[in-house]
């Protein structure tokens, strides 16, 4: 399926994807400072789980679809985001559950508005207004907590999802070269995203649950890109996910590995969420603690899911770990993921209170690359190894091998070079009669 970009000329500006909503662009100032000097001062909180709270409605097709898309060809039922529009009085309901609890930010409720996925419910041509229009909801609710008190501000987190696919692995275990998304694509579909919850105004950008660290350098591309094109700046806030015991995250990335390939977005805050709960996710949080020269964060699962898929892990014991985690300095910021509820962030406030936030570390200045493992280069690095073979002006052998589209047996000069010792690679494509970009 192909993304094509879209003008949304609303404002002049070329956002990518989307339609001509016509809806008035309302967005925020850069509040960096501003949670910065929170997050310096005390541990702020994020909300729990919104899937985990439209469930306990236990709505049906027609509360999904209202009476605006009743006529809609695909079946609605499971696409929470759409009830943004269709049942805001419930998605409103939520985020104010969850401010009375106590927290300090709200998350947009469109983990999965994009194109990629609203295209298994054929509600492509809502993505805008999805973004846009979460945004407004939860703008408004945080501003009316924050009237009510003014000395404890609340903030939005405009959620961007990983969507369901991934750039770096093959879908199709017959074909490990095959993908059924590219990083072009996930670009202008983040892209579209994004343009919403700006001008919904959201007061930061939330890259979330990131199986796929390639996917995640399409969406900070698709922001920095818009934050260009449009003059304004939000702060960004990226949080990983730890899919089991290895300590990696789905496309093969350690933790470390992780932070490197994000660092140079330059977010104020990273962590991790989803995937495990808090007490598995505590080594894990430990290493990005004591690498990340920025804010830390974590919102994991309520345990680890039983049989049913359902989360069990009761609000005291959550707060137990997690206060362990505020305790021992680890975090700037906590929260929920699956199967969390306004009484876990209830107790993750009270737990929380009492305790310092982490300070951010002066980390030493070095080349920190990272395949799926980092590579650290300093002033006390030894020897390190650059394979050059893979260079189609440094090597008539390999320069072969691509014009004449002999791509896997070009992988195995590269597998070659690692297998020798090197520890990167230089891969050129630079050549008169050679497609570079292809």
């Amino acid at each position: 399926m192909t993304f094509a970009r879209a003008n949304i000329p609303r404002d002049g500006v070329d956002h990518g994807g989307g339609k001509n909503t016509n809806m008035p662009a309302f967005r925020q100032p850069d509040r960096t400072e501003e949670l910065s000097k929170l997050l310096q001062r005390r541990i702020l909180v994020i909300d729990g789980a919104m899937g985990t709270m439209i469930q306990s409605y236990r709505l049906d097709e027609a509360d999904y679809r209202g009476d605006r898309f009743a006529e809609h060809a695909f079946p609605q039922k499971g696409n929470n985001d759409l009830l943004t529009l269709t049942r805001p009085d419930i998605i409103g309901e939520i985020h104010r559950a969850f401010l009375d609890s106590g927290v300090d930010i709200l998350e947009t409720n469109t983990f999965n508005s994009s194109a990629i996925a609203m295209a298994d419910y054929g509600m492509e041509e809502q993505v805008y207004e999805l973004n846009y229009a979460a945004a407004r909801l939860a703008r408004g609710i945080a501003d009316e907590k924050s009237a009510e008190t003014p000395d404890k501000p609340r903030f939005v987190a405009g959620v961007i999802g990983p969507t369901n696919r991934t750039s770096s692995i093959s879908p199709d275990v017959n074909d490990p070269g095959f993908r059924n998304t590219t990083f072009g694509e996930l670009v202008d579909v983040y892209t579209e995203s994004v343009s919403g919850l700006v001008d919904g105004a959201a007061d930061m950008l939330l890259i979330e649950t990131v199986f796929d660290t390639l996917n995640a350098k399409a969406a900070i591309f698709a922001m920095l890109q818009f934050f260009d094109d449009a003059g304004v700046k939000l702060p960004i806030f990226i949080s990983g996910a730890i899919t089991d015991a290895s300590g990696r995250t789905l496309s093969g990335q350690t933790t470390e590995a992780f932070w490197n390939s994000v660092a140079h977005a330059e977010p104020l805050i990273v962590g991790l969420n989803c995937s495990l709960g808090a007490q598995e996710l505590r080594p894990y949080l430990q290493e990005l603690s004591r690498i990340a020269g920025t804010f830390v964060s974590c919102h994991p699962n309520a345990g680890l899911p039983n049989a049913f898929g359902e989360y069990d892990q009761t609000p005291e014991e959550m707060q137990e770990v997690m206060g362990d985690f505020a305790a021992d300095g680890l975090v700037n910021l906590i929260g929920g993921c699956c199967g969390t509820t306004p009484d876990h962030t209830t107790a993750l406030v009270d737990s929380v209170a009492i305790h310092r936030p982490r300070e951010v570390p002066d980390v030493e200045i070095r080349c920190r690359l990272s395949g799926l493992e980092p590579l650290n280069i300093g002033s006390d690095t030894l020897f390190v190894n650059v394979g050059e073979r893979t260079n189609v002006t440094g090597s008539n052998k390999f320069a072969k091998l691509i014009k004449e589209n002999d791509f896997d047996t070009a992988l195995d000069v590269a597998r070659q070079q690692v297998a020798n010792g090197a520890q990167i690679i230089d891969i050129n494509m630079d050549e008169g009669l050679i497609d570079s970009e292809a």
